[in-house]
């Protein structure tokens, strides 16, 4: 199943379902099903590295490591 963007006409906010084609998607906050599809954007070739590595750098320095393998963490 695809991961689809959308922004909720009721509530104003933006989410991101996991739903397949034929299924219709309720807003989880507000269960309206009034929502608009966001046309996703794509990280740019060959920069995916660059922006792995400042995520994971600034997860760091706040303390979590929730983005690292469980070999890449300290212990």
């Amino acid at each position: 199943m695809p991961l689809y963007s959308y922004r909720c006409a009721e509530c104003d906010k933006d989410i991101e379902l996991l739903i397949s084609s034929s299924d219709t998607p309720a807003c989880p906050t507000c269960g309206s099903q009034d929502l608009e599809r966001l046309v996703s954007r794509t990280a740019p070739e060959g920069k995916s590295r660059g922006l792995v590595k400042s995520a994971r750098a600034q997860a760091a320095r706040e303390g979590h490591l929730s983005n690292y393998s469980r070999s890449e963490r300290r212990r």
